[in-house]
C-alpha cells in the first residue's frame, strides 16, 4: 500500500542551501508548517549524521502552527568539483488523540500511518561582490573594536584600576552577544541576496530591458543598505561599550 501523502508544508520544498566559506558552521533553516486540524509528530534525518546537527530533530507541531529547524552544518574542506551526495529526510504521522509517549507512538506507528519528504544538499561559495562585502563588515567590526581598545588603553590608571575582573568580563561578554548578533544578521543578509538573486532572474528571462535595469538598481541600493546598517550597527556596539566604561567610571 502507497504511503498517505505528506501534509506538512516544507520551506524549501526539495533542497537545502549552504553557502560558504565552510571554514566555520554553516546553518539552513527548514521551515515545517502543519496546515491540517490535527497535531503532527515529525523526525528530520539524514543520510550524514555525523556532518550535520539538527536542531529540533523531533517533535510535534500543532495543527495550524510552524516549526523552524536549524539545519548546522559542521566545518569541512570544500571541493567545488565534488557534488554533494547528502540528504535529509522529513518524516511525519497524526499524532493520536490521547499520545502520551513520543517515541512509543513512533515505534507502534504502522507503515501506512508514515509519511515522508526528501530533500537534496547543495553548497555554494558566495560570489565576489558578496565576499568584498563581508570583507567590509569584518573591517568594520574589527575598527570598532581596535577603538575601544584605543580608548581603554588612553584611560588614567587609577580609572583603569576601578573596572574589576567582574566588570571586564561582563563587558567581554556582551561584545561575544554582539558579535554572534552580527552573525546572524549577515546569514539572513544572504540569504535575502539569494532571494533577490533568484527575482533578477525571474526578471530577466521576461526579457524587458527597463524591468532589469530598475531590478540591477534595487539590488545595488540594498546591497548599499545592508553596508550601512551593518556599520550602524559595529557603531552601537562601540558606543555601548564605552559607554559601559563610562558608566562605571561616573560610578
Amino acid at each position: 500500500m502507497a504511503r498517505p501523502e505528506q501534509v506538512l508544508v516544507l520551506e524549501p520544498q526539495h533542497e537545502l542551501k549552504f553557502r560558504g566559506p565552510f571554514t566555520d558552521v554553516v546553518t539552513a533553516t527548514l521551515k515545517l508548517t502543519n496546515p491540517t486540524d490535527r497535531n503532527v509528530c515529525f523526525k528530520v534525518k539524514t543520510t550524514a549524521p555525523r556532518r550535520y546537527c539538527v536542531r529540533p530533530n523531533s517533535g510535534v507541531i500543532d495543527a495550524g502552527n510552524s516549526v523552524n529547524v536549524s539545519v548546522m552544518l559542521q566545518p569541512f574542506d570544500y571541493d567545488p568539483n565534488e557534488k554533494s551526495k547528502h540528504k535529509f529526510m522529513v518524516q511525519s504521522m497524526l499524532a493520536p488523540y490521547d499520545m502520551t509517549d513520543m517515541e512509543g507512538v513512533w515505534k507502534e506507528a504502522k507503515p501506512d500511518e508514515l509519511m515522508d519528504s526528501k530533500l537534496r544538499c547543495a553548497f555554494e561559495m558566495p560570489i565576489e561582490n558578496d565576499k568584498t562585502h563581508e570583507s567590509e563588515t569584518n573591517k568594520t567590526v574589527c575598527s570598532s573594536a581596535s577603538s575601544v581598545k584605543t580608548e581603554l588603553s588612553t584611560l588614567p590608571k587609577s580609572a583603569s584600576a576601578s573596572l574589576d575582573d567582574g566588570e571586564v568580563k561582563k563587558i567581554m561578554e556582551e561584545c561575544k552577544r554582539l558579535q554572534m548578533e552580527v552573525q546572524r544578521l549577515r546569514e539572513e543578509n544572504k540569504q535575502i541576496r539569494e532571494d533577490d538573486g533568484l527575482r533578477k532572474r525571474k526578471v530577466t528571462s521576461m526579457g524587458a530591458p527597463y524591468s532589469s535595469s530598475s531590478s540591477a538598481a534595487m539590488a545595488t541600493s540594498g546591497m548599499r543598505d545592508e553596508g550601512l546598517s551593518t556599520r550602524i550597527l559595529a557603531l552601537c556596539v562601540l558606543f555601548f561599550v564605552i559607554g559601559v566604561i563610562i558608566g562605571k567610571l561616573a560610578l
